[in-house]
């Protein structure tokens, strides 16, 4: 797939690629940092953040996972830059104020916690960072609103948290990401170590249930009620090593580990699994590329393809995770390898006006529901490819101000 008004770019190192054509002053700077031009290519493409997902332009705001970590992302190029960041914080401003009145209340057209939904908390996640860039209590006062939605979320026998109300008795890897490093940026804002405990169940049991004790990689999705067709029988797991949904769980484990006091009891076994899942990314990374598949594991099998989105997060995550030293300082040359490989892969720069974009992202996965997903490597391999895409744009940033570190 390749963008139509574009170019491939080539990383011949970090940070340095060759692209073609002039850039005057009101188009992207081809001479800033990957992650501020992938930022001001959004907000060029979509002045109003509310509007990233949208089908028409006359269609109403959408409480959702992806738009605001794309919009969280583009925040982070500006977090703590003072006047140097204020457009990109303000971009992330005007799209939560959208949901948000001016008494911290969430607009019940927009969010309500019905269905317990784990994606409706992602969000919260860019609640925290404006509460903590712009100093304004009603962001702290949204934010333990929604905090509101998981005390009353359904659980599995042992604790872990149902990703929604219409999977029951299922955890989904992407459930970490999701819930995990908002809780734990609340507990760090608030002072309310419960929610670094909850943190620390939901992580270690997903491991326990989920990730492969020989290779370190997580299985997409675990029915403790073993009565989904998608689940094995006797494991209750479903049947791949998804790239993007290990991506979701490695980028949740880092970003939570961030607010989570080093003197927390299970802090070293949760170092224990990243550091096993670390090791178990690195043994399936494309050795002629550098980035990841789809299906993690399988490689060059046939119809299987090297997906963007599942290699900007684990990117991010590797080379976050040896930065701050929760893995050994080795995997930040994986990371390196593998973030020039997506510039290889899966960048385009539009000649004229210098947008970047990002193509070969899986649009979505899920298992069961209605058309039922059944989560087999043909299932993976069916679903539609997006270019731009919140879901790996959003680390294609991320990815980046680590790399710029």
């Amino acid at each position: 797939m390749r963008n139509r008004t574009g170019i491939a770019v080539a990383a011949l190192a970090l940070g340095s690629v060759v692209a073609s054509g002039a850039l005057g002053a009101d188009k992207v700077d081809a001479a800033l940092p990957w992650a501020q031009r992938m930022a001001d290519s959004i907000i060029a493409r979509q002045p109003k953040g509310t509007m990233l997902e949208a089908r028409g332009q006359g269609e109403m705001p959408k409480w959702s996972y992806s738009a605001a970590f794309c919009v969280r992302a583009v925040a982070e190029v500006g977090a703590g830059k003072g006047a140097a960041g204020e457009k990109y914080v303000k971009y992330a401003q005007d799209y939560m104020d959208a949901f948000i009145n001016d008494a911290g209340a969430l607009d019940k057209r927009y969010y309500q916690a019905r269905g317990h939904r784990l994606d409706d908390i992602a969000p919260g996640q860019l609640i925290l960072l404006l509460a903590a860039q712009t100093k304004s209590p009603k962001y702290t006062t949204a934010a333990l609103e929604l905090a509101e939605q998981l005390k009353t979320q359904p659980r599995v026998a042992e604790g872990g948290f149902w990703h929604k109300d219409i999977y029951p008795h299922q955890m989904w890897l992407d459930g970490i990401f999701m819930d995990c490093p908002f809780m734990a940026r609340l507990g760090a804002a608030t002072g309310q170590p419960a929610y670094f405990d909850e943190v620390a169940e939901q992580i270690t049991l997903m491991a326990k249930v989920a990730q492969d004790p020989t290779t370190g990689l997580c299985y997409h999705g675990w029915d403790e009620s073993k009565s989904e067709k998608w689940a094995d029988p006797a494991t209750g797991l479903s049947k791949c090593f998804w790239g993007r949904g290990m991506g979701w769980y490695m980028a949740g484990i880092v970003d939570a580990l961030d607010y989570l006091p080093a003197e927390h009891p299970q802090r070293a076994q949760i170092l224990a699994i990243l550091q096993k899942a670390a090791a178990g990314v690195t043994a399936v990374q494309d050795a002629k590329t550098g980035v990841w598949w789809q299906v993690l594991d399988q490689g060059e099998r046939a119809g299987n393809y090297r997906e963007s989105s599942a290699s900007c997060m684990i990117t991010y995550a590797l080379a976050k995770a040896a930065r701050k030293g929760y893995v050994e300082a080795k995997y930040a040359e994986v990371a390196k390898k593998a973030y020039a490989g997506i510039l290889r892969e899966f960048i385009d720069v539009d000649a004229a006006t210098g947008l970047v974009s990002l193509k070969e992202t899986c649009q979505v996965a899920g298992l069961g529901g209605t058309p039922y997903r059944d989560g087999s490597y043909a299932y993976y391999l069916r679903e539609p490819r997006a270019v731009n895409d919140t879901k790996g744009m959003a680390p294609f940033i991320l990815a980046s101000l680590e790399m710029q570190q």
